[in-house]
């Protein structure tokens, strides 16, 4: 019963991974009873699929010449996460720097939403809360800079800890806040000393609706911010919030679209590169280890169709680097069964029966294939770089690389350990005698 389930949970694997796999090339349209199974499509890089190539330059004048440099880092790092909340995966975000004159290159790959995402990068986003003139003061989406307010409050997006998409009471789209320790104080004396009268709600200088009026004090440190707005407007201004306001001022002086950079050719190269590679692998077990290797064959084929389904499932994007990542899991799930299966002939010579061969070989070989396989996830850990921490890579596309080769490893270490020692107990022990 124990080996029917296994391979019932076996055989459900091997079909799910093959259908997120395929099921966009061979348009599959599979179904389980009314649900319509979805299909997953693989991201490609810049380098593999092209997109955009957009250059900012930086105004300056008002940035102490010390404090330029940083100020281009901290806004180069504001960029790529609002890019990265857009939905467009492994940018490249760069600065360059010719005399006084700062400029931000960003490629988006495979972008087909290039003006929203200009839109998005350039935004300041400079939140800021104010008390108007009257409680009757009504104020129009293109009124400019603060005309009709009183004062500054001194409260601003700085404050905010967190924002996120939500739906007011008539369901439409608002956008939520959760203000700091600090903030949480601010608005409160805000709120209460302003019941019954307007709050304006400012982005850059221009209202983003007409000021609410305040009906209570609000302690909690959390509000909402309503208006006339589209789903994918509060989405764009929540993210602006979160990723916070530019250090400087930028303006777009070139948009291009670009090419991939390898082309269609060199992606069939690599794909036929990694098929080679494989098929050589699995005969190389086949022939050298008989029986032993056709368990092995089957690991590994299992091994390529989950992570080649998960990063479709994730979205992960694959740049060439990403590829050779994977290739090289490869090789590490390979070494897995090569040191169990060198084990496993080595007790046998020493006149251990088959049983006891297996049980003793596994154990000595685990603790080798732990060891190399937990080195290397620190070293993928490191490359990508998950904590962003300034001493460590941080952009390009090692991150893409680090990532492949960590799914991977991971994913070779569930079918080249657990799966291939419950095959080999199945297939090629013999049955114990009951």
């Amino acid at each position: 019963m124990k080996n029917i389930r296994f391979l019932l949970l076996f055989s459900i694997l091997i079909l799910l991974s093959l259908y997120i796999d395929v099921a966009d090339v061979a348009q599959l349209n599979w179904a389980i009873g009314k649900y319509k199974l979805p299909q997953y499509t693989t991201q490609l890089g810049l380098d593999l699929k092209g997109g955009s190539h957009l250059v900012f330059e930086a105004d300056m004048k008002d940035i102490a010449s010390a404090d330029r440099k940083d100020a281009i880092e901290s806004a180069r790092n504001i960029i790529e996460r609002r890019v990265n909340f857009f939905g467009v995966s492994e940018p490249s975000v760069q600065t360059t720097q010719v005399g006084q004159t700062y400029r931000l290159l960003v490629d988006l790959p495979g972008s087909n939403n290039t003006s929203n995402a200009i839109s998005l990068i350039g935004q300041t986003a400079r939140l800021e809360f104010t008390e108007l003139a009257s409680s009757e003061a009504k104020l129009a989406t293109d009124t400019p800079l603060f005309a009709q307010v009183t004062k500054l409050t001194g409260l601003t997006g700085k404050h905010i800890k967190r924002s996120k998409v939500e739906f007011d009471q008539t369901g439409k789209p608002a956008v939520g806040l959760e203000f700091s320790s600090e903030g949480t104080k601010m608005f409160a004396e805000l709120t209460t000393r302003n019941v019954g009268k307007p709050i304006g709600i400012f982005v850059d200088g221009y209202p983003i609706t007409n000021p609410p009026t305040v009906s209570q004090p609000i302690l909690d440190g959390k509000g909402i911010i309503t208006g006339d707005f589209s789903l994918e407007q509060a989405k764009q201004l929540s993210i602006s919030i979160n990723s916070g306001a530019l250090p400087v001022s930028i303006k777009l002086v070139e948009q291009r679209s670009i090419g991939p950079s390898l082309g269609a050719e060199h992606i069939r190269k690599s794909l036929v590169a990694g098929v080679v590679g494989l098929m050589g692998v699995i005969l190389f077990m086949l022939l050298y280890y008989g029986r032993l290797g056709l368990i092995a064959a089957v690991g590994l084929l299992l091994y390529g169709l989950v992570s080649f389904a998960i990063f479709k499932l994730f979205s992960l994007v694959l740049t060439l680097p990403g590829i050779a990542g994977f290739i090289l899991s490869i090789g590490m799930a390979v070494d897995s069964n090569i040191l169990i299966f060198e084990r496993i002939k080595e007790e046998a010579r020493k006149g251990k029966d088959i049983r006891g061969a297996v049980r003793v070989g596994f154990g000595r070989a685990i603790d080798a294939i732990k060891d190399a396989n937990v080195t290397t996830i620190l070293v993928a850990l490191i490359l990508y770089n998950p904590l962003n921490a300034s001493w460590l890579p941080q952009f390009g596309l090692i991150r893409g690389f680090a990532l492949t080769l960590l799914i991977g490893v991971v994913v070779s270490l569930f079918t080249g350990v657990f799966v291939t020692k419950r095959l080999l107990e199945i297939f090629y022990l013999p049955k114990e005698k009951k």
